[in-house]
């Protein structure tokens, strides 16, 4: 998969206090641009964990302290990162 942009990952591992997200979310980045995702079951497979809201995948990050939320281009197979925060924030997103 072709991810965009890691440029938003990389700021917020960057973050005072975040800085513990950077490995998770490299591996997570390294694995998914070696994937070759068709349709959500392949995400499924990937991460049982992974949530759908809407056109959107989410995914729990470093033992579920952060939330990462992406939009899926299948057709493309393009991953474009949307939003990450940490648990909290995410709750307060989704009020």
């Amino acid at each position: 998969m072709v991810i965009i942009s890691v440029r938003k990952l990389r700021e917020f591992w960057q973050q005072a206090g975040r800085e513990d997200a950077e490995q998770a979310l490299r591996a997570w980045y390294d694995l998914v641009e070696q994937e070759d995702w068709s349709g959500p079951a392949d995400v499924k497979r990937f991460d049982r964990k992974a949530s759908f809201v809407g056109e959107r995948v989410v995914f729990n990050i470093r033992g579920n302290r952060y939330r990462l939320i992406v939009l899926v281009l299948y057709d493309c197979r393009t991953v474009l990162i949307r939003w990450i925060g940490t648990h909290a924030e995410y709750d307060k997103l989704i009020e």
